[in-house]
């Protein structure tokens, strides 16, 4: 068994406010960004030993947050079957390739570390890939970061397994895919702060669950997702000026605020929001 673990940072355990993952913002503290890496590298080598322990042959894990970047090789996991991917794109077969190495031959999709979609209440950090989108749809329904690198694993086939992060993200991936475990590691107190159990026993709840995830894709009652081909995808911007700029060929314009477009594959769901002048291909 392969696994594919597409990690973000958000809802990692331990995780409790808005500088330890948005380091990048004016004011955030260079001590609260090594805390959130910290606690990055800590969730992942738990979770990484959870599924081997539980028989998994090979794991992939890819360090998402903010593009990547975020681990120490050094300090992660040394096993012969884990590898490691510190950006979110790579050279795969002479391509620059989104999630590098996700293919057919994976078994199960993981969303470890990850948070609501934008507009969600009650929610620690909720946001769709830009904080200049309001709402992503796909086939007209709303789905968040978690929805869109499913819908690429889904050109695949591949199942979505497990989902860590705080309450309403894991409310969010238990309402779109069908036989997921979810680890509810925190709660939030409002948009930019939560609380939860201390660090080390939301790590070990994130292990036990990605055991039981293992179990489930063996008993075979995860599934991929794959909304109906062709995909509308469309996108409501927080100004219409946003809108103005998303305008391009073989982009319509809705309304003010939302451009809509339609792709042919679900990978190209990913492909439409960062080909940005890159060969990215599927």
């Amino acid at each position: 068994m392969k696994l594919f673990m597409h990690w973000d940072m958000e809802g990692v355990s331990g995780i409790h406010t808005r500088e330890q993952v948005w380091f990048w913002e004016p004011g955030a503290r260079a001590e609260a960004r090594e805390e959130g890496r910290r606690l990055l590298m800590a969730d992942i080598n738990s979770a990484v030993a959870a599924a081997l322990d539980a028989g998994v042959g090979q794991v992939i894990v890819c360090d998402t947050h903010h593009g990547g970047g975020n681990i120490r090789l050094g300090e992660m996991l040394s096993d012969p079957r884990v590898t490691y991917l510190e950006k979110s794109r790579g050279v795969q077969n002479g391509k620059l390739r989104w999630m590098p190495g996700l293919d057919e031959s994976v078994s199960g999709f993981l969303l470890p570390g990850h948070h609501a979609m934008a507009g969600t209440p009650g929610a620690f950090l909720p946001h769709t890939w830009s904080l200049d989108w309001e709402d992503f749809r796909i086939n007209g329904q709303s789905v968040g970061e978690m929805g869109i690198e499913a819908c690429f694993a889904g050109h695949w086939g591949v199942p979505v397994a497990f989902a860590q992060g705080d309450v309403a993200a894991c409310r969010e991936a238990e309402g779109m895919f069908p036989g997921i475990v979810t680890a509810c590691v925190k709660r939030a107190t409002g948009r930019n702060s939560c609380e939860g159990p201390d660090a080390a026993t939301a790590r070990r709840l994130t292990a036990e669950k990605v055991a039981q995830a293992v179990a489930r894709l063996r008993a075979g009652e995860c599934r991929p997702f794959r909304p109906s081909l062709p995909l509308t995808i469309a996108v409501r911007m927080a100004t219409a000026q946003k809108a103005d700029a998303a305008t391009r060929p073989g982009v319509r314009r809705v309304d003010e605020l939302t451009v809509e477009a339609e792709v042919e594959r679900h990978c190209d769901v990913v492909k439409w929001i960062v080909n940005a002048g890159l060969d990215i291909q599927p």
